[in-house]
C-alpha cells in the first residue's frame, strides 16, 4: 500500500508547502524539480513493487492508439474548460523563464519531464492502481483491474477533479482515464494517456506562453 501512497503524499505536501508561500518569493520555480527529484526517486525505490507495470507499455499497435488517442482528446477538452465558475482558487501559473532564458529552458526540460513522466506513474499508481480498488476492498491487491463498482468510480472521479484547480476538466480526466482503465483492465494505458495530455499540454503552454495551464 505504502509503495502507492507514498509517492503520492510526498508530491501533495510539496504542493501544501508552495501553497503557504508568498507569490512573489520565487521559491516555487525551485520547488518544483526538488519534488519531481523526490517523487522520482520514490517510485524507483518502490518499483519491483509496482507488478502491474512490469509487463509491456504495449500490447499492440491498437492498443497503443487508444491509449495516445484517449490522451489527445483530454487535451483537447481540457484547454477548453477553464471556465471561470468550474476553477477552484487561483491559477497562478509557472513561467520557468521569469529568472531569464538560459535557466527558463532547463527549468521547462524539467517541468515537462516531470509532468509527462513522473506524475503520470505517481498519479495512476494511486488513483487507478491503489484507491478505485481500495474502495471496492480494502485489501485492494485482492481486487483485479478493471473490476467496476459505482462507489469507486465516482469516487475516484470526484477526488481526483478535486485536486485540480480546473476540478471540472479533472473529473473529466478522471472518468476518461478511468473508462480506459475499465476498458483495458491494465494500468500501462492510462499511464500513457495521462503523460500524452501532461506532454500536448506542456508543448501548447510553450507555444503559447499561457502559463496559467501550469
Amino acid at each position: 500500500m505504502g509503495a502507492r501512497i507514498l509517492p503520492f503524499a510526498a508530491y501533495m505536501a510539496f504542493l501544501l508547502v508552495s501553497s503557504l508561500l508568498p507569490e512573489d518569493s520565487g521559491v516555487e520555480l525551485w520547488m518544483y524539480p526538488i519534488k519531481t527529484a523526490v517523487v522520482l526517486g520514490l517510485l524507483v525505490y518502490f518499483w519491483s513493487s509496482y507488478q502491474e507495470l512490469q509487463r509491456p507499455i504495449f500490447t499492440d499497435a491498437k492498443d497503443a492508439g487508444l491509449g495516445i488517442g484517449v490522451g489527445v482528446l483530454v487535451y483537447v477538452l481540457w484547454v477548453r474548460m477553464d471556465w471561470t465558475w468550474a476553477i477552484q482558487g487561483e491559477m497562478t501559473g509557472y513561467n520557468p523563464f521569469q529568472e531569464g532564458t538560459g535557466i527558463g529552458w532547463g527549468l521547462a526540460a524539467v517541468r515537462i519531464f516531470g509532468a509527462s513522466i513522473v506524475v503520470p506513474l505517481m498519479e495512476e499508481l494511486f488513483w487507478r492502481s491503489f484507491l478505485i480498488r481500495w474502495v471496492v476492498d480494502p485489501n485492494f491487491e485482492k481486487v483485479a483491474f478493471g473490476t467496476f463498482t459505482l462507489a469507486s468510480f465516482a469516487a475516484t472521479v470526484v477526488l481526483f477533479g478535486l485536486e485540480h484547480n480546473l476540478w471540472l476538466a479533472g473529473m473529466m480526466a478522471g472518468v476518461a482515464y478511468n473508462c480506459l482503465y475499465y476498458h483495458t483492465r491494465r494500468l500501462w494505458p492510462c499511464v500513457v494517456a495521462h503523460a500524452t495530455t501532461n506532454f500536448i499540454l506542456g508543448m501548447h503552454i510553450l507555444a503559447t506562453q499561457e502559463w496559467h495551464w501550469w
